[in-house]
């Protein structure tokens, strides 16, 4: 049964065996819910049409994000820093993944939207991943598509700048529908990344699910440990694609990344005006 969930400004929109019916259910409600499929399986709803224009599904979930999760990661992440090689080799091979925090819902970019780069940085890069929708009890009911935009250069200057090479306005985008699975996606589901500039494509990688070293299942554990999400969290899991260090984003550059399965995530690449206002949350 094909289950997706979308979310509109019009609110809750879900995909059942191909028929799209909007549902007056919160989605932090869902979120928090202990069978969230179930939920959206039977809310009564009015039937309507795929939404053009998702917003990011997310309420108010924090998105948390794992890295080095791909040996391709590990090794980008020694190129680009000599001073922390020991650290990235140890912390792929350690039982302990690394776990960050990622964004609030209010800096998230909704699909179709700019993502931004930073002002102060060289080398900005996407990164596409798989991102697990958790409900309140640890469990993950939804997978969508994810981008992780970070500044490598700031990163590889010193480990410890990492929030600031991740975490700022729009540097995530997820969306642009939950997809609601029994199981994991499999480890041939295909993950793959395009920037399009000026009409042209200047990068076109790809891997698959199966290349990730760690199991989905405990990321999960290692971030419930001690903490507690009462309306749910999203969690991007690592990327395996990462593009080479002459290879960085421009303004205007068009993101297309698909998960087989799960979804194809469009951005576009912005930057945040100096010195503007906080227009304060969308959501």
């Amino acid at each position: 049964m094909t289950l997706k969930l979308w979310k509109t400004r019009g609110g809750l929109v879900v995909e059942r065996d191909d028929e799209f019916v909007a549902v007056n259910i919160d989605i932090d409600d869902v979120f928090a819910g202990d069978d969230p499929a179930a939920m959206l399986r039977s809310a009564p709803g009015t039937p309507t049409s795929e939404p053009d224009h998702p917003l990011a599904p997310i309420g108010s979930q924090e998105i948390w994000a794992a890295g080095v999760t791909y040996l391709r990661s590990q090794s980008a992440r020694i190129e680009e820093t000599d001073d922390a090689q020991d650290a990235y080799e140890k912390v792929y091979d350690a039982d302990r993944p690394e776990l960050f925090f990622k964004s609030s819902s209010s800096r998230v970019a909704d699909p179709g939207t700019d993502v931004y780069i930073r002002r102060d940085a060289t080398w900005n890069v996407p990164e596409p991943e798989l991102t697990l929708a958790i409900n309140s009890a640890g469990t993950v009911f939804g997978y969508c598509v994810g981008n992780d935009v970070s500044s490598r250069d700031i990163e590889g200057e010193n480990p410890l700048y990492l929030p600031q090479a991740k975490v700022y306005d729009r540097a995530a985008a997820v969306g642009p529908a939950l997809v609601i699975l029994a199981e994991p996606p499999p480890p041939e589901v295909g993950i793959r990344l395009q920037v399009d500039r000026h009409g042209e494509i200047i990068l076109s990688d790809s891997t698959t699910l199966g290349t990730m070293h760690r199991r989905l299942d405990e990321l999960v554990d290692y971030l419930y440990r001690e903490l507690t999400f009462p309306v749910g969290t999203l969690l991007m899991t690592g990327t395996g694609i990462v593009p080479a260090q002459d290879f960085t984003l421009h303004l205007g550059d068009r993101i297309t990344i698909t998960i087989d399965g799960v979804g194809q995530l469009r951005n576009t690449v912005g930057q945040r005006a100096p010195d503007s206002p906080r227009a304060g949350s969308k959501r």
